[in-house]
């Protein structure tokens, strides 16, 4: 009996722990909700009445501007309850909209939503940018406050950037100090203050200054979706694909981005009083997963510039074809940022550098303080990751962070440049199994 029962209790402990090891873990160890599993696309025939906008007056014809008559279109289904509005076959070209409670957005194979090139067609309004809140211009699409708001289909939104770049460079180029903001663009899709969002299926392309852009969201899912802008003839600036700024719960899911900026870059706020705004904050339950990355991003995923805390973020199962850097950690000095508990595995592919730690001083702005302020980075992961680079390890020492707790491990990495040594300034470094140029580092 005795027997009996010690084999029924190892046989329980067994299952448990198989049962634990099985569970998908966040990097802090806590366990990751279903939620982050669950991905059907979404289905419009549950969202309410649809209104196709060319039944009320909106014609096709891609140089007509049918700003306000899409915007009534979008109030008219908010007074009748709510429903989709549908963008059919065809180009249409408009100005800042709003989608209000209820309202969601669907663009048909072949349809497009064009933005304006004309900034006098963007609402000036109280927004977020660059980790400030202020005065800005409106995105193409908006939504505030709209809980449960969709954004799918299988056809594009077009932001009809070049006007835009072509002012920007042109801008910096006798006013080399200018900043991203000193010209006047707008983003392409801009969501804030909502939960349960979805954006899946469609072509986001060209956008003018960043392409989407989350602020204060919770459970938001990104799917199967294209995020692109061009580095030739003319290079966007800017034109990140997905900018996650004070949010929780975001899944990142079988995308494909290639921009001329970071692909994901994790905001928050900057200043050296950031971390006591209650306009900023943290990203906590990141997870970025089945991605594909192009040549132009310059980096797949970034915490910085403007970040104060970043908690239980994860990059996995994914390709880049030359990115420039796989994770960078910009670490600003007038800025107090954590970054912590990130795991980075399942990578292969191409880029020029692997992790890249530096301080960032682009716009530094003390405003008036003396001291610089200093940051953290810890318990870090990279794991099973098979790259061809320039450089694997771009790590900086500096008085203003610390660097503890990184593990590397299961790694084969072919670099032109071996800095491994360079993670010596890294407290607490563990190597496990890393092949650099065929050769092992424990």
């Amino acid at each position: 009996m005795k027997k009996k029962f010690k084999f029924l209790v190892l046989f329980f402990c067994t299952c448990l722990s198989v049962s634990t090891s099985a569970k998908d873990l966040f990097p802090d160890g806590s366990i990751v909700p279903d939620w982050f599993r669950q991905t059907e696309l979404t289905d419009i025939s549950k969202l309410g009445k649809q209104y196709r906008i060319t039944d009320y007056g909106v014609v096709n014809d891609s140089s007509l501007l049918q700003k306000d008559k899409i915007q009534s279109v979008i109030d008219k289904a908010y007074q009748n309850g709510g429903g989709v509005i549908i963008i059919p076959k065809g180009t249409f070209l408009t100005g800042s909209l709003f989608f209000k409670p209820n309202t969601h957005l669907y663009i048909e194979n072949g349809g497009k939503l064009k933005g304006s090139d004309d900034i006098s067609d963007f609402d000036i309004l109280t927004t977020r940018m660059e980790g400030q809140t202020l005065q800005y211009f409106a995105a193409l699409v908006n939504a505030d406050n709209v809980d449960g708001f969709t954004v799918s289909g299988e056809g594009c939104i077009n932001g009809n950037g070049l006007r835009f770049w072509k002012s920007f460079w042109l801008r910096r180029k006798f006013n080399p100090k200018c900043t991203n903001m000193d010209e006047m663009r707008p983003r392409l899709l801009y969501i804030s203050n909502c939960k349960d969002v979805q954006v899946s299926g469609l072509h986001l392309m060209n956008s003018p200054f960043w392409t989407t852009h989350f602020y204060k969201c919770e459970n938001v899912k990104l799917l199967n979706l294209d995020i692109t802008s061009p580095s030739k003839p003319v290079r966007a600036p800017s034109t990140d694909a997905v900018d996650i700024d004070v949010c929780t719960n975001f899944l990142i899911k079988n995308c494909y981005m290639n921009v001329n900026d970071d692909a994901v870059a994790l905001k928050g706020g900057k200043g050296p009083n950031a971390d006591k705004d209650e306009n900023n904050g943290a990203n906590r339950n990141i997870i970025i997963e089945d991605c594909k990355y192009g040549s132009t991003c310059h980096s797949t995923l970034t915490c910085g510039s403007e970040s104060i805390l970043n908690h239980n973020v994860i990059l996995r199962r994914s390709t880049s074809y030359g990115a420039s850097i796989i994770l960078h950690l910009k670490m600003r000095p007038d800025t107090p940022q954590h970054y912590e508990y990130i795991l980075v595995e399942d990578i292969k592919g191409s880029a020029k550098v692997m992790l890249s730690i530096k301080p960032w001083n682009q716009f530094f702005d003390l405003k008036g303080e003396k001291d610089i302020k200093l940051s953290y980075a810890n318990d870090i992961v990279l794991r099973n990751i098979e790259l061809e680079c320039n450089n694997a390890f771009g790590v900086e020492k500096s008085d203003q962070y610390k660097l503890s707790n990184f593990v590397f491990e299961n790694m084969d990495i072919k670099t032109e440049i071996n800095e491994v040594d360079k993670l010596k300034v890294i407290n607490n470094c563990t190597l496990n199994k890393v092949i650099v140029n065929g050769k092992k580092y424990k």
